[in-house]
């Protein structure tokens, strides 16, 4: 549930939902929709451009499941409401492909990243 004084922030072009600005102080601090601090405590019109500036391409990247028992695994974020977070396994843009969905707390796990360029693929091209 969100704190009642955190501040809904949206994008000026489309009112889309970008995140919250979160009062620390005198300053506000920009948290983006994973419920993560994006800034530190700034003012407001510093926090507002990071919201802004993050926007929602985010969303549509790959990102990595960390787990205790296996390599990270790749998934894409499906929706992310304060109570949720819910990721796939990702399809690569295949509609037959079976995927594998995860209910993640909110605000987001640390297990949830971005990939990084050492991360594996998911793909395996050629085997043996």
């Amino acid at each position: 549930m969100l704190p009642a004084d955190w501040i809904a922030h949206r994008r000026p072009e489309d009112r889309e939902p970008v995140g919250w600005l979160r009062p620390e102080g005198e300053e506000w601090v920009a948290v983006s929709l994973l419920g993560r601090d994006l800034t530190g405590a700034v003012d407001w019109d510093v926090a507002e451009a990071a919201l802004e500036e993050a926007g929602l391409s985010w969303m549509a990247n790959v990102w990595m499941l960390e787990r205790d028992d296996d390599e990270p695994l790749r998934v894409r974020l499906v929706e992310v409401t304060p109570g949720l977070v819910l990721v796939q396994t990702d399809d690569f843009g295949a509609i037959d492909v079976a995927v594998e969905r995860f209910e993640l707390p909110w605000p987001a796990p640390a297990t949830l990243r971005p990939r990084r360029d050492d991360d594996p693929d998911g793909r395996v091209l050629f085997a043996g």
